[in-house]
């Protein structure tokens, strides 16, 4: 594991974007991971609601507090601006899931000093995929 993926997931808080009551889809599972792994997350979902037992926020910016790493597991044109709403909150790491990853976006971020992890690996993979809780 490589220094931006272990400050990424070093943070204290998490956010997925993307993420979704479809327990198939990968913002789910990223959700699912990154909370058995005894991380506090936090889901976004542009519908609110509850998902996995959380209340999901409409998006960063709707956030209750700024989490440190934010997984980005939408299509990119969402990407471009998730990205904007975490380079105004704040957010320290931000990973760009395979097929989430919007360029431009992740151009600004470095910009603004964000540590972006957007070459091609997947949390799901670095943390071992075949532990996704039930």
């Amino acid at each position: 594991m490589d220094r931006s993926h272990r400050a990424f997931l070093d943070g204290k808080s998490f956010a997925v974007a993307g993420a979704s009551n479809d327990r198939e889809k990968y913002g789910n599972l990223v959700l699912r991971k990154l909370g058995a792994s005894g991380r506090e997350v936090m889901p976004i979902n542009p519908k609110g609601g509850t998902i996995e037992g959380l209340d999901a926020y409409a998006s960063v910016a709707d956030l209750p507090r700024v989490p440190e790493s934010l997984s980005v597991v939408t299509p990119p044109s969402v990407t471009e601006q998730v990205i904007k709403q975490a380079i105004a909150a704040g957010v320290k790491n931000i990973w760009m899931q395979p097929g989430a990853v919007h360029e431009g976006a992740s151009a600004e971020a470095r910009a603004a000093g964000i540590n972006v992890i957007d070459d091609g690996a997947c949390v799901l993979v670095v943390l071992g995929l075949e532990h996704v809780p039930d």
